[in-house]
């Protein structure tokens, strides 16, 4: 499982020009699932984020976490974070899970970082053409995959 985390002052998903989801300050959580992937990877990972000390303190150091600064998460399923560029110039996407395999996964990561923040959490939806808009804070990007754990 990979995620890309962007700290954001605020996100938001739309699908077909219709606003899906929004958020203010927290973390924007791109979710790449693989056919490997199980429910420990989804209680490592979500325990790791939620943890994340990212987030600046009186001091203007990132020592706060998402729950210190009772923040915000928005979850965006993303494929294409399992893209495989190693041969020609057209991506593989072939460990990418297959729906059948992912959906169940991709909820159950949403309902556990709700069960860890203790407040809902918002979504984008698994398949559709989305467009995020966002407001990247720091810039922080952060990628994490729970195969390596580094």
């Amino acid at each position: 499982m990979r995620v890309v985390i962007q700290r954001v002052s605020h996100a938001s998903v739309a699908i077909e020009g219709t606003l899906k989801s929004k958020i203010s300050q927290g973390l924007l959580i791109f979710l790449g699932i693989e056919e490997a992937d199980n429910q420990e990877d989804i209680e490592w990972l979500c325990k790791k984020i939620i943890a994340l000390r990212i987030f600046n303190d009186e001091d203007d150091k990132m020592n706060l976490s998402l729950q210190d600064i009772n923040g915000e998460i928005l979850v965006v399923s993303q494929f294409t974070l399992h893209a495989s560029t190693k041969k020609g110039n057209r991506p593989s996407y072939i460990r990418a899970a297959r729906p059948e395999k992912a959906i169940p996964l991709y909820e159950a990561f949403i309902a556990e970082m709700e069960k860890l923040l203790g407040k809902k959490v918002e979504s984008g939806v698994f398949g559709a053409m989305m467009e995020v808009a966002l407001v990247n804070d720091g810039p922080v990007t952060i990628s994490m995959d729970s195969k390596s754990k580094e």
